[in-house]
């Protein structure tokens, strides 16, 4: 009582004197606002006993380098980690306020495209849950990744406005900026090198804190803005010229406006590889300006400084540290470069040839022309110690980031068991022959404090009613929960959760979108960025032929099924785009359809973002990971959902195959070709069209979308697709289909048995504790960072 009275105290302060209102004429974002600024007083004073603790112990810290840091909404965070859930309800309820409708009018911060920005999120969280001494860097968008809505079922962008509201995490940091520079000129004379930019803007900090399980440690997130050196020309504002007077302003923003621009154009290009090198260059500045005022010898850097390179994003570290040691601090480049790799690690997160990164060397000679110079005697150093290498960093007149990378990094990690594998034999197998064990993994985990505790209060509550709370940070207690499946009393109330999880669902859906949906329908979820490996064509050609065999059969006891996807397709990736409105055209048909629709319906919701993630993944009965294998590097959603007691239908492709063999085969709706199958596979001339012949139900779906099913007024809308599928078909759709609706049957006739359905659902939650992002960050401090907690 007194807590929830001390806690008014502060949301009622806040609300008079940090926004000037009294409580009966507030609205809903003044409340927001009150309620996040008393939680970020808990935070702060966490996050100052954290950095005073770090600089008394002199600890190493851990710097953590993105593009991308999905962060979502933060005021629940703060109030599941600091357990102020029921101190905030009571407070709101006192005065009329709905709690999850305050929650709700927080925007969702867009600063990440999928996995790797939620990923380095979790990350985040889990380091302060932890208690590592560490920062995270990143890009302060303006709009983040873009707004998704449907037009006759194109994807059309727009701005995502997120900083429309007032933000209430962040501290603008004025007093911290440094200047970023691009092209220009180098000059040498004797053994000084200089690199004098033509373009100069200025990277400004914002601090966001992070808080961990129970407040007792929070680290930082900073955040790096665009800004003009002299934002405004008066000269030209005095003369009329009022567009070319804001012009420098302008121009900086650019710089930090918009996440991933369109890179099909070269000024999109240009403006991405200028985003990597003003984070990183930030980054850099200011890790070494900390590291400078506590400990002053640049030799001892990598004793106290992690830097985690996240992705090839940020790859252009290497050189840049190297640059800043040699040209500016007056180091040798040898002891410049040793010192770089002894604290440069890099996650890899792809086996796609195509999108480990490479840039045009002559756009890369042009906005950074001293660093081209730095690769060059970087990647010469390299091939003089290891004379056998075939391999460099500059091909094909293009700048390969991810050579880069391996090279300046003293660990190369995988994000799976099987990525990391085929990382040694694939994209990496010249390196990892001339480096032997530097290549390790880590597989990728979720934070249980959102993706349960937060997200799923039903289940996390039944969870904490039958074993204690202490699997909030110790997730492997969940296999305590195995002997509960026995009991079929505890698994009708473990079904309870799932169905009070689907009826929330269902009504937001209804008064959202529309959708009238029966919530005993089985919810077959797809939610993750448009890709072609990670194939939704392949379910929505199942869907199709689905239909097809309902409306052939309509008097079978057929299993009640709702297809659920969501994911945004990147701007120029037209094929995806594509692929999305071949969805939205075959939902329009499949859900009109008087004869199946109380069997069948699909939906593809839009501007999919973390806040819809966390209602679709408790309220989901089947997990779809169908990627390719050999593909997919380990994905993060298959674990949220197993986690939540969704089963999985997938492919052995990224950590798939970890999933399955922790929760057990029996659990795990398998299919598909393994990773050496596809390899295979893909050699068989003609493997799409001998697939196509072989399936008179895919020959159907596809005849029935090339004919123009579901584009009557445009028949040849989807000949890309159905000419790819039959043709090269890359991605194995074909072939992999005969078995997925193998898979699909069997998952129907699992839910046709309540309680067997349950069971399996149940063991999923159990067994899903290893899939925590706190023993991925411990096995980060013990194998690649040597960090140490100082909890």
């Amino acid at each position: 009582m007194t807590e929830t009275k001390s806690f008014r105290e502060k949301i009622l302060r806040h609300l008079t004197y940090s926004f000037g209102k009294d409580p009966d004429h507030a609205i809903l974002e003044d409340w927001r606002m009150a309620l996040s600024y008393a939680v970020r007083d808990h935070i702060v004073d966490a996050w100052f006993k954290a950095t005073g603790r770090t600089y008394d112990t002199g600890a190493k810290r851990v710097y953590y380098l993105s593009m991308e840091y999905l962060i979502g909404r933060l005021l629940e965070d703060g109030i599941v980690n600091l357990e102020l859930v029921d101190e905030a309800k009571a407070v709101l309820a006192e005065f009329g306020k709905d709690y999850d409708q305050v929650l709700a009018d927080e925007p969702d911060a867009a600063l990440g495209n999928g996995g790797l920005g939620r990923l380095a999120a979790c990350f985040m969280e889990s380091l302060s849950t932890i208690g590592c001494p560490a920062h995270g860097y990143g890009i302060r968008y303006e709009h983040g990744l873009f707004r998704q809505s449907f037009v006759d079922g194109r994807q059309v962008e727009m701005p995502e406005h997120w900083l429309e509201q007032r933000h209430a995490w962040e501290f603008e940091r004025p007093e911290v900026r440094y200047r970023i520079g691009f092209g220009g000129h180098v000059d040498t004379r004797g053994e000084t090198t200089r690199w004098y930019p033509a373009e100069e803007v200025e990277a400004e900090a914002y601090d966001t804190p992070v808080v961990g399980w129970k407040g007792r440690w929070a680290n930082t997130l900073r955040l790096w803005s665009g800004r003009a050196i002299h934002p405004f020309d008066l000269d030209a504002f005095n003369h009329g010229d009022y567009a070319r007077a804001a012009a420098p302003e302008a121009l900086a923003r650019t710089i930090s406006r918009v996440l991933y621009p369109d890179d099909t154009t070269e000024q999109g290009k240009e403006l991405r590889l200028k985003q990597e090198y003003f984070l990183t260059a930030a980054a850099l500045r200011d890790i070494l300006r900390r590291f400078g005022n506590q400990f002053g010898d640049l030799r001892k850097l990598p004793e106290k400084v992690a830097i985690q390179l996240n992705d090839t994003h940020p790859a252009i570290a290497g050189p840049e540290l190297v640059r800043v040691l040699h040209d500016e601090r007056g180091l040798s480049f040898d002891d410049s470069m040793e010192i770089a790799q002894g604290c440069l690690s890099y996650t890899n997160h792809t086996l796609l040839p195509e999108a480990l990164e490479s840039w045009d060397e002559s756009l890369f000679g042009r906005l950074l022309p001293r660093h081209i110079q730095l690769i060059d005697r970087i990647d010469a150093t390299h091939a003089a110690r290891n004379p056998s290498r075939t391999q460099s960093m500059r091909a094909d007149h293009q700048v390969k980031m991810g050579q880069l990378s391996f090279v300046m990094a003293h660990h190369v990690n995988g994000v799976s068991a099987l990525h990391t594998e085929l990382m040694k034999s694939t994209v990496f197998e010249e390196l990892n022959g001339l480096h032997p064990g530097r290549i390790v993994n880590e597989t990728n985990g979720v934070t249980p404090r959102r993706w349960l505790l937060a997200c799923n209060p039903g289940l996390a509550g039944l969870i904490t009613e039958s074993i204690g709370d202490g699997w909030v940070d110790d997730l492997e207690q969940l296999q305590k929960l195995e002997p509960f499946v026995e009991d079929s009393a505890w698994l009708d109330r473990y079904a309870a959760v799932k169905r009070a999880n689907k009826v929330d669902l269902t009504n937001w859906m209804g008064k959202t979108y529309g959708l009238t949906v029966d919530p005993d329908m089985l919810f077959d979820v797809q939610i993750k960025r448009l890709h072609e490996y990670k194939r939704q064509h392949l379910n929505i050609l199942e869907t199709i032929a689905l239909w097809q065999e309902m409306r052939d059969n309509p008097n079978k006891d057929w299993t009640p099924r709702l297809k659920l996807f969501a994911g945004k397709a990147a701007p120029g990736y037209f094929f995806a785009k594509d692929i999305i409105r071949l969805i939205n055209d075959a939902a329009q048909v499949i859900n009109a359809d008087p004869v199946t629709n109380k069997w069948l319906k699909v939906a593809f919701l839009p501007n999919y973002n973390v806040s819809l993630a966390e209602r679709l993944v408790p309220a989901a009965d089947l997990s779809e990971q169908i990627s390719t294998a050999g593909k997919e590097a380990s994905g993060t959603g298959n674990m949220k959902f197993a986690l939540n007691g969704a089963p999985t239908v997938g492919t052995l492709d990224g950590a798939n195959v970890e999933i399955r063999d922790l929760v057990g085969a029996e659990n795990f709706f398998l299919f598909g070709m393994t990773a050496e199958e596809v390899m295979e596979r893909r050699g068989v001339e003609g493997h799409a069209w001998q697939a196509v012949q072989a399936d008179p139900r895919l020959k159907a779906a596809l005849d029935l979308i090339r004919d123009g099913r579901f584009s009557p007024n445009e028949p040849g809308r989807y000949h890309n697709i159905t000419g790819n599928l039959e043709g090269a078909d890359y991605f194995l759709v074909c072939s992999d289909f005969t078995d997925y609706w193998r898979a699909q049957r069997e998952v129907d006739e699992v839910f046709a048995d309540p309680l067997r359905w349950s069971a399996m659902a149940a063991l999923n939650t159990a067994r899903s504790g290893w899939f925590s992002s706190d023993r991925t960050i411990r096995g980060y401090m013990a194998d690649i960072w040597n960090a140490k907690s100082l909890l």
